[in-house]
């Protein structure tokens, strides 16, 4: 069965194909009861009225399943005590939204109605402390002794809140059992289509040709969708066990339910610096939440978010250590930046602070101490090569684009008058992935290609950045070039979309790929030309650049409004100009999210408190202000085409400077230190708590 992809008309006509769309001929529908307490033993499982219910075809618990194997997990920092992957929890429960029984139902109503109606009695216990499942440190230099001889010492607490990625298409997946063969066709929405397939035949125990997985739209993912998950798997082994057809696509609460989770992460920073402001010496402890179960990527945020450190600045001695910690919450993973964003705001943070400390602005100190760009490339203490840049002409352009002089003076005007006006700014660097991705390309004798990447897409427009990649490189024009993605039958293997790698690395591919193709035709070989690329770039390429917003916060209300966002970003070798700058507007609106209203909440009892859209504030388009964004140039020497990552660049930057912005603003009332998200109600009881010390005085 051949499965073309769908044009960006017919997606935005209603003509796409989600996992929700997949033809299935009479599917079994899938739901799932789930736990309502986030610990304790079951007492009482019963799913007679559930099999009895009209319409349910099955119902199945943790002993049909608990046999399957379990999900790996990238040990990017050492395990010290793996967790378990249950698909359906058997005798305990360990989380608020876990699967407990699934249930099959000729229709989606049947399938729900089914499991409402078995008896589940979990008698709640104590919430278990966290365990640390993962940890790793770094040190270099002589700590103590640089913060013995340090002037200035500054240290930072921040918390970040726990985010909902919410991408517009929840997660899904639609299974197409063939009788005749026993083999499946599986519609995902995943950002990881081969992945999918090794690990479903792994733990399903099953040749891998037996599945073939298409990711053919999906509508967004932002890491959500980077793992396979216990009811996706069910799906597939139902299809197996029950020579049938089954759909399952979740509702947006399950989703804020059981879902993957971001951001979470609790940071400790302390800087030292000598009398002219140069940094001697960084401490930092992180602290990464997980849930009860750990998707493939679930230790990436604690690995970046030390790892990164101390980012584009040169300094003397580090101490980072990080750790991961289990608990009764939902799961956590990769969330759009996953680490760097929270490595970035410590790092960050404790500079704007240094710089308040030392009585020096706040990009100037940032200069004097940012690597200059014949430093690099850049061995960091934690192991990394920072590739190629220029920081400090990032800040200029930067100090340049936004009229910082004049800023700065407009704020001393009006803080004169009594507004609240604050600027703050922020340095950051974007590493994107590493390792290997593939390309084919097949060229015909009438002058087309088809391109076929083991990579995929969730709206990163990488179609048309291929089809441009490959024409540039064949000498043909672009409705001459096709392109195959997210398709385990017609596409070679390949890693998927993650860690901003897809231009630098499976870019890179199709371009290595092609010329290849070229050298054969113009070297005379006739017929139809076919090569096939696996290309591992030499390292990561690490974007970077810097932010600036002026906020201004209303005393009576605590509304804070950002009334100017600049940027200055180099992302290497750009191809698809719309495209990059669309990446940093869309991560920068996520990242005002995180900065002023989005948070995910459990009360004690590891119940949510915000399970759907009524209670989780996302920003609306009302709420994100016109971003100035100027781009620099500083090709990557990690890859074949000079490509740096750019989809992360507005939630590593952007968080950050409005927190900057907004405690500048607040500086006047001795103001130093919030967590995020910084809603108006919590600042309106800071400026009141901040009223109050003053009048005790």
């Amino acid at each position: 069965m051949s499965i073309p992809p769908s044009p960006q008309t017919a997606r935005l006509t209603g003509r796409g194909c989600y996992a929700a769309d997949a033809p299935l001929e009479k599917p079994l529908y899938l739901a799932f009861l789930r736990s309502p307490v986030a610990a304790g033993r079951i007492s009482t499982l019963a799913v007679a009225e559930g099999l009895a219910t009209r319409g349910v075809h099955a119902v199945h618990t943790g002993t049909d399943v608990d046999h399957l194997g379990d999900l790996s997990v990238n040990p990017v920092i050492p395990i010290s005590t793996p967790l378990a992957y249950p698909l359906l929890a058997k005798d305990q429960v360990e989380a608020v939204g876990q699967p407990v029984a699934a249930v099959l139902a000729d229709t989606p109503h049947a399938a729900l109605d089914g499991a409402e109606a078995i008896l589940l009695d979990v008698p709640d216990d104590a919430l278990p402390p966290p365990r640390t499942v993962a940890a790793q440190r770094w040190q270099a230099g002589d700590c103590e002794a640089a913060f013995d001889q340090a002037t200035w010492v500054v240290d930072v607490t921040i918390r970040h809140p726990r985010l909902a990625p919410c991408p517009m298409e929840p997660r899904g997946i639609s299974v197409d059992y063939d009788p005749a063969t026993g083999c499946v066709t599986i519609w995902h929405a995943t950002q990881t289509p081969h992945r999918t397939r090794s690990e479903l035949a792994r733990m399903l125990s099953l040749d891998p040709s037996r599945l073939r997985v298409i990711a053919q739209d999906v509508g967004g993912a932002f890491g959500m969708k980077a793992s396979l998950y216990p009811e996706e798997a069910i799906a597939v082994w139902a299809a197996f066990r029950h020579r049938r057809s089954i759909r399952w696509i979740a509702t947006r609460s399950d989703d804020f339910l059981s879902a993957t989770q971001g951001r979470g992460l609790h940071s400790h920073g302390t800087l030292a610096l000598d009398a002219a402001g140069s940094f001697l010496a960084l401490k930092a402890d992180i602290t990464a939440p997980l849930g009860h179960w750990m998707p493939h990527s679930a230790l990436i945020p604690a690995w970046n978010g030390a790892r990164t450190l101390p980012s584009g600045y040169q300094v003397g001695a580090v101490d980072i250590a990080t750790r991961a910690q289990s608990g009764p919450l939902g799961p956590t993973g990769i969330y759009r930046g996953a680490g760097r964003p929270e490595a970035n705001a410590l790092m960050e943070r404790l500079v704007d602070k240094a710089a308040r400390a030392c009585a020096v602005d706040p990009l100037e100190l940032r200069r004097r101490n940012l690597l200059s760009a014949d430093a690099l490339p850049f061995k960091t203490a934690t192991g990394n090569t920072l590739d190629s840049g220029d920081y400090t002409a990032a800040l200029d352009r930067l100090y340049l684009n936004s009229d910082y002089a004049n800023l700065r003076q407009q704020q001393t005007a009006r803080r004169k008058e009594g507004e609240l006006v604050g600027i703050g700014t922020a340095f950051y660097l974007e590493p994107s992935g590493s390792g290997w991705e593939s390309a084919r390309v097949t060229l015909h004798p009438d002058g087309r290609a088809e391109i076929a990447s083991g990579s995929s897409s969730q709206g990163q427009a990488r179609r048309e950045t291929y089809t441009r990649i490959a024409s540039d490189a064949l000498g043909i024009t672009p409705d001459q070039i096709t392109v195959d993605l997210a398709d385990t039958a017609t596409c070679p293997e390949g890693i998927g979309a993650l860690a901003s790698r897809s231009t630098a690395i499976g870019g890179s591919a199709v371009h290595v790929a092609c010329q290849a193709a070229r050298a054969r035709r113009n070297g005379g070989e006739t017929g139809v030309i076919t090569v096939e690329e696996r290309y591992e770039n030499a390292g990561q390429a690490w974007g970077y650049g810097a932010c600036l917003v002026m906020v201004s916060i209303d005393a009576d209300t605590g509304v804070t409004t950002i009334e100017k966002a600049c940027c200055v970003d180099d992302a290497g070798v750009v191809v698809n100009a719309s495209a990059s700058l669309g990446q940093i507007r869309g991560g920068f609106a996520q990242g005002l999210g995180e900065a002023l209203m989005e948070a995910v909440h459990y009360d004690a009892d590891g119940q949510l408190l915000t399970g759907s859209l009524m209670d989780y504030a996302v920003p609306r388009a009302g709420d994100i202000p016109p971003l100035e964004i100027a781009s620099l140039c500083t090709p990557s020497p990690m890859n074949a085409l000079g490509a740096k990552g750019v989809g992360e660049a507005g939630t590593i930057s952007a968080p950050i400077a409005i927190l900057n912005g907004v405690l500048d603003a607040l500086a006047p009332l001795g103001i130093t230190d919030l967590d995020m998200p910084l809603t108006p109600c919590k600042l309106w009881h800071a400026m009141d708590a901040a009223k109050t010390r003053t009048s005790l005085r």
